[in-house]
């Protein structure tokens, strides 16, 4: 499978399980790995034959700014099922970045990483 990757994606969220998370909202970054034949494509120089990634950047940042969630765990799973949903995407590599979290101690950030595939 060839990969096409979105790194750093940002979108302001209220993701989390406290009162603060949810009312003040937080930077979450996310990266997406795009598993699929990219041949089909590259012969035609057609993309309708692959997956736009400018549009699929546009779904996982509107994902992250929309309806809240308690986990990341959740987020993740949202963001891959809809990466999912273009046909040349076989499987998907999401990472969701929490730089913010409400953590005690010093820490640089929290992430996520789920691996999906159509299969």
């Amino acid at each position: 499978m060839d990969r096409v990757a979105l790194r750093g994606l940002r979108a302001r969220g209220n993701h989390g399980v406290f009162a603060r998370e949810r009312e003040e909202g937080q930077t979450f970054v996310v990266d997406v790995v795009l598993h699929m034949d990219t041949r089909p494509a590259a012969e035609t120089d057609d993309l309708t034959r692959t997956a736009h990634y400018g549009i699929v950047a546009e779904e996982v940042t509107g994902i992250v700014s929309g309806e809240p969630v308690d986990l990341i765990e959740t987020l993740a799973q949202r963001i891959a099922d809809q990466c999912l949903k273009h046909d040349p995407v076989q499987e998907v590599e999401v990472t969701v970045h929490k730089p913010d979290a409400p953590i005690t101690v010093p820490f640089d950030d929290v992430t996520i990483t789920i691996h999906r595939s159509r299969v």
